[in-house]
């Protein structure tokens, strides 16, 4: 397997085009509708939201998948507006824009998937969209600068755009993996039983040419969220719109099956990986990338669980911001998670520098020390619950004025 810097001028997965136009939706002027065609069509799967409140996009891409069987043949995306808590005439604007971009990409109208970003319970422009669609027609390509004008068109307040690829080979053919993302804020996954279709983080659009049904797409899918997109957090706000979907073209000629699954799904893996960490890298004000590497817990449920309670914890999040090594906080959002442990048993190190041991503060604590980890851009906590072998990695940042002020003005 090898991987490729992103947007090199080869190696993007065969079978696509993709283009990206003004339509008017965002305030900025930027481009704000994009598309991802295939050729000849590709099978899919995806993962949604699990926020009770889902935008029209999410109802009517699931109805589409369940009435083609995962048969896609174009991805329509605008930026600027959720199409959310806009009633049923959220859904028939909806409904109309695929219409009309089945019309315009010459396929089934089911086989379209509609997907928007942007503020929420503002009425949905059709007409701009419909309007825009000759347009995005003619910008339609598959080379690099293509992509990145999907890339980059589906941005909300993200600051740079979010790609990622990966190659395997199979005698001697390269089997390709695209995956371009947006997210900057409102993110943060759930677990749980699914309603529906399985859940995800954020608005995701992989690309790949090896040939697989949608069935087999699913199966490989699901774990490459759960340790990606599904354990990352920015501000513990689950987006009604999130969706993570893959597209698989077959244009390489190379199937996936039990030669090639070991393979494709690590790539598909390292796709995912990078993506969920650039978006909280990219994340609204944030300074600090903190992993939350949480070990010796019963199950690796039992350890998210404890990661979540301390990523979603404002006293945490902003200590992190000011590089406060306040161990007592972190303890305490682990203490509140719901998973019984015994802090006799807990010990924490922020970098690789000890700051509580056996119910206590560490006696090699250095708050200098720590402190200086702590204004480093990247740097991990660890935290063993002393109570099994079972782990998790969890990616967060810290809350900054800036995030405020970003959300503060976010509608006005």
């Amino acid at each position: 397997m090898k991987t490729e810097p992103p947007m090199k001028s080869e190696g993007l997965p065969q079978g696509f085009s993709w283009g990206a136009v003004k339509a008017g939706i965002k305030a900025s002027g930027k481009t704000d509708l994009a598309a991802a065609v295939a050729t000849k069509g590709a099978n899919g799967a995806a993962m949604f939201t699990k926020n009770q409140v889902v935008a029209a996009p999410v109802t009517v891409g699931r109805r589409h998948l369940t009435n083609t069987g995962g048969r896609i043949g174009a991805v329509l995306v605008n930026a600027g507006n959720a199409n959310c808590a806009t009633g049923q005439p959220g859904i028939d604007a909806c409904v109309q824009t695929c219409a009309a971009a089945a019309e315009s990409f010459h396929c089934i109208f089911d086989e379209v998937f509609p997907s928007s970003t942007g503020i929420i319970g503002v009425p949905f422009p059709t007409e701009k969209v419909i309007a825009a669609l000759p347009a995005l027609v003619a910008e339609m390509g598959d080379t690099p600068e293509h992509a990145e004008l999907f890339a980059k068109a589906i941005m909300t307040t993200d600051t740079r755009m979010k790609v990622a690829r990966a190659a395997i080979d199979v005698d001697g053919v390269e089997v390709r993996i695209f995956g371009a993302a947006k997210g900057a804020g409102m993110i943060h996954p759930q677990l749980g039983a699914p309603v529906g279709p399985p859940h995800a983080t954020m608005l995701v659009y992989l690309f790949t040419d090896i040939a697989a049904e949608s069935a087999q797409l699913q199966e490989v899918l699901a774990p490459a969220v759960e340790r990606s997109f599904n354990s990352i957090s920015i501000d513990g706000d689950t987006s009604t719109n999130d969706t993570v979907l893959l597209l698989a073209s077959g244009a390489s000629g190379v199937k996936l099956d039990t030669r090639t699954q070991e393979a494709f799904t690590n790539a598909l893996k390292l796709v995912c990986g990078s993506l969920a960490y650039q978006i909280v890298d990219d994340g609204e004000g944030v300074g600090h990338v903190v992993t939350l590497h949480i070990t010796g817990a019963r199950t690796e449920a039992e350890a998210k669980q404890v990661a979540k309670s301390i990523a979603h914890s404002p006293l945490c999040k902003t200590a992190w911001s000011s590089a406060d090594p306040n161990w007592g906080r972190l303890m305490a959002a682990a203490g509140y998670s719901g998973v019984a442990f015994d802090p006799a048993l807990v010990t924490v190190a922020i970098g690789d520098l000890p700051v509580y041991e056996l119910g206590v503060r560490a006696p090699a604590f250095d708050k200098a020390a720590v402190h200086e980890v702590m204004l480093g851009r990247d740097y991990t906590i660890r935290l063993d619950m002393g109570l099994g072998t079972a782990e998790c990695r969890f990616l967060t940042c810290d809350l900054t004025e800036e995030y405020v002020r970003i959300n503060a003005d976010y509608s006005s």
